[in-house]
């Protein structure tokens, strides 16, 4: 891997929005759908798990908690290794790493090895897929990336779509350990996807300096850019997504063992995932369209408000539910909400940070969000210890998510919007978004052909035209047209 490319995309190169950008964008999607659902889809056997070992709700939910806190906090390494080695070496190795993991804990003989092995290891494998894919994302699309995004993020829902009704079948037919293994086995393909990430390369015109040995010269890389911690708008943005996270992943984590303490089936009560992502596989790309609309566009952190909002509202209003059909309910407004946070949430950073900044600023909002994820689960599951009352879990997930919209739609009217804003009256020439740039780059291309003509021309140009015999050239037309 120490030989591999770096493939930090080429200064001045332009996102394809296209092309190869699709292979790439299909192997994100599939990265997506194993690193949000898989931490969901482990949950089908926490009642197994419960059963073999003696241990608690909380305790089984620490699975999906560790899980997801390395997918997350593990943020910033994999920024550095991503800028030292690049995204395709990388993912690659992540991949070995989950199928590494599940495949160890089928053969664990207490639940403190399926925190290591599932929990650790699989969770290390997945964030060296998940944030490598993103930021190949976005160096392949810009025009088009809020469809991207939601096309990306769909893959989350049509995975949990598949794999709870899997992982129910596998705990049926094979047990929770040879389910296990399985899972294991289908998580190689993060490989494949991995092997899809071909580097940008420059135009012909464009290639890089060589310098005396001949060898390509780059750009210095930064491994961790922190400059944009001093970006008003990049904490505000982590706060909120912090906070929002605590209570996010609450309700797919016990939706399903809520259905099956109101007395339904297993398969029943699995099935109520298989709603929720059949509705999340539509809501993102749908938003994501809405997202890239040109009056849309540059009011996306208000479209993301709006969606943690809603989701949130679904979750106070779903700690009701007391029915089967009430919870199909639930899963159907939830989904909708789930998907335009999904859609929405590394837009929205993408743009506020731009390009270049990107693969940092993701790590450290992972990082921060990673400390949340690890307390969020844990804590509604010792909340349901304690009361027994599902209720109660919901009630607070959903105040954790309305109390992120709300820090995000203040802190955006308070500094982020105030940013622009100084940034106009001040003539700063940094835009806040790719098409900004890229209108900047227009612009100032015209201001240059407007100039006078001797701008353009060097001296010997000007010696040159004096020599030749340009008055030949005008075939009766007039001096000043020749001129």
């Amino acid at each position: 891997m120490g030989g591999a490319p770096v493939d930090d995309g080429p200064v001045g190169v332009k996102a394809p929005d296209g092309g190869w950008g699709w292979a790439v964008l299909f192997g994100c999607f599939v990265i997506t759908g194993f690193s949000y659902a898989f931490p969901k889809a482990v949950s089908v056997f926490f009642k197994e798990l419960i059963r073999e070992f003696g241990i608690g709700y909380s305790d089984t939910a620490w699975i999906s908690s560790i899980l997801l806190a390395m997918l997350y906090g593990t943020g910033p390494l994999c920024s550095v290794l991503v800028n030292r080695f690049g995204c395709r070496p990388v993912m690659m190795v992540g991949g070995l790493f989950a199928s590494l993991g599940m495949i160890l804990a089928s053969f664990s003989t207490s639940i403190l090895h399926i925190y290591l092995c599932t929990g650790v290891i699989t969770g290390l494998g997945l964030a060296l897929n998940f944030q490598p894919s993103l930021i190949m994302l976005n160096r392949y699309f810009c025009e088009r990336r809020p469809l991207a995004n939601g096309l990306a993020a769909a893959g989350s829902p049509v995975a949990l779509c598949c794999l709870s009704p899997l992982g129910q079948a596998l705990q049926y037919h094979y047990g929770w350990r040879g389910g296990f293994l399985i899972l294991g086995g289908l998580l190689l393909n993060c490989c494949a996807c991995g092997a899809l990430m071909r580097p940008l390369e420059a135009p012909r015109g464009k290639a890089h300096a060589t310098g005396p040995t001949g060898e390509k010269q780059r750009p210095p890389t930064t491994l961790l850019d922190l400059t944009v911690l001093k970006d008003r708008g990049f904490l505000v943005y982590t706060l909120a997504a912090t906070v929002m996270v605590l209570g996010l992943f609450i309700p797919p984590v016990f939706v399903v063992n809520y259905a099956k303490e109101l007395g339904n089936e297993d398969t029943v009560s699995a099935l109520l995932l298989t709603i929720l992502g059949f509705i999340d596989i539509f809501a993102r790309p749908t938003c994501g369209v809405i997202a890239g609309l040109s009056w849309v566009r540059p009011h996306c952190v208000y479209l993301f408000s709006f969606a943690i909002i809603f989701n949130g509202t679904t979750d106070l209003v779903g700690s009701l539910a007391g029915s089967y059909s009430t919870l199909v309910v639930f899963c159907v407004f939830f989904g909708i909400s789930y998907g335009m946070v999904g859609a929405l949430q590394f837009e929205v950073l993408m743009a506020l940070v731009g390009t270049e900044r990107f693969s940092s600023a993701i790590g450290l909002v992972l990082l921060m969000e990673a400390i949340a994820v690890l307390v969020g689960p844990p804590s509604a599951g010792k909340l349901l210890d304690a009361t027994g009352n599902y209720m109660f879990v919901f009630l607070l997930a959903g105040c954790e998510v309305v109390l992120s919209a709300l820090l995000l739609a203040m802190g955006n009217l308070l500094f982020i919007r105030r940013k622009s804003l100084a940034a106009v009256t001040a003539g700063e020439t940094e835009p806040l978004t790719e098409r900004g740039r890229a209108e900047k780059a227009r612009k100032e291309w015209v201001l240059w052909e407007k100039r006078p003509l001797s701008i353009h021309v060097d001296a010997s140009e000007v010696e040159r035209f004096l020599k030749e015999d340009w008055w030949k050239t005008c075939d009766g037309a007039s001096s000043e047209t020749c001129i």
